[in-house]
């Protein structure tokens, strides 16, 4: 009997707020698929991303309404056999957002990813039995000094391979889209 696994090569960023690194598309050049936590800052930046790869995304507190008509608050969906949580604003374990701890009172996903913060964080949550992931800031607007992004693989059940692009903003060589 012949068992074919297919894996998911996932990038991950956040908080762009309308600019895009070259770096960015560099680092997901051999990804498949290119997920946004939230705060795209316009339909521009969206529309370049799904250009370059297939496109994923949940609007941020800054993202206008014509972003909002685009993509969803939330999204809840399976990638390979893990069932994936994003939204924009969703706090971390223990300090779970309202609307984010009530979905998981219903059913913990397996990962749960969210932005906002424009801090870098992966943390698995006990609790849950969940992976939560904040891909930071990848965008040159905001309080943080350092850009990031990240990206790793999905095979079957398993989440692996995670890698982080890390630049100073002040090295930020791109323009507003």
């Amino acid at each position: 009997m012949l068992f074919l696994c297919l894996m998911k090569r996932i990038g991950l960023l956040s908080d762009t707020h309308a600019t895009l690194s070259p770096r960015v598309f560099r680092f997901f050049q051999s990804v498949d698929e290119i997920w946004h936590a939230g705060d795209i800052g316009n339909a521009e930046t969206a529309d370049r991303l799904a250009a370059f790869k297939p496109f994923r995304a949940v609007y941020g507190n800054i993202d206008d309404h014509i972003l909002r008509r685009m993509f969803p608050e939330t999204q809840r969906f399976m990638c390979e056999n893990v069932d994936v949580l994003m939204t924009h604003i969703g706090g971390y374990p223990g300090r779970y957002e309202t609307k984010v701890r009530n979905q998981f009172k219903i059913k913990a996903p397996q990962l749960f990813i969210c932005g906002h913060s424009h801090i870098l964080k992966v943390v698995f949550d006990p609790k849950f039995h969940c992976l939560h992931v904040n891909p930071g800031a990848a965008g040159n607007k905001g309080f943080h000094q350092v850009c990031t992004a990240v990206r790793f693989v999905i095979d079957g059940r398993n989440i692996r391979d995670l890698e982080v692009l890390q630049f100073e903003r002040t090295a930020f060589d791109s323009y507003e889209v």
